[in-house]
């Protein structure tokens, strides 16, 4: 089975929740949407923790530490 990248995921999710939200759809078919969004969450969330931790590496790795706020990594506003 081929990786859904985190776009995918998230545009799948979007989707679903137009289709439950229009009400026009069974209660069996409510529930299969909502197992595949919660499935799709997971995946995306995962996917988020991921990169939060790469980047993190890389920062350390540039700053040879972190910089903590209140025990958590210090946010950056990136603009280009």
């Amino acid at each position: 089975m081929e990786e859904t990248t985190f776009e995918k995921a998230f545009d799948r999710l979007e989707k679903i929740l137009h289709q439950m939200n229009e009400g026009k759809i069974s209660l069996d078919e409510s529930i299969k949407l909502f197992e595949e969004a919660d499935s799709l969450i997971v995946n995306c969330t995962t996917k988020l923790d991921t990169a939060e931790q790469k980047i993190e590496t890389l920062v350390k790795k540039r700053n040879n530490e972190i910089d903590l706020v209140e025990d958590k990594p210090k946010l950056e506003n990136f603009e280009v």
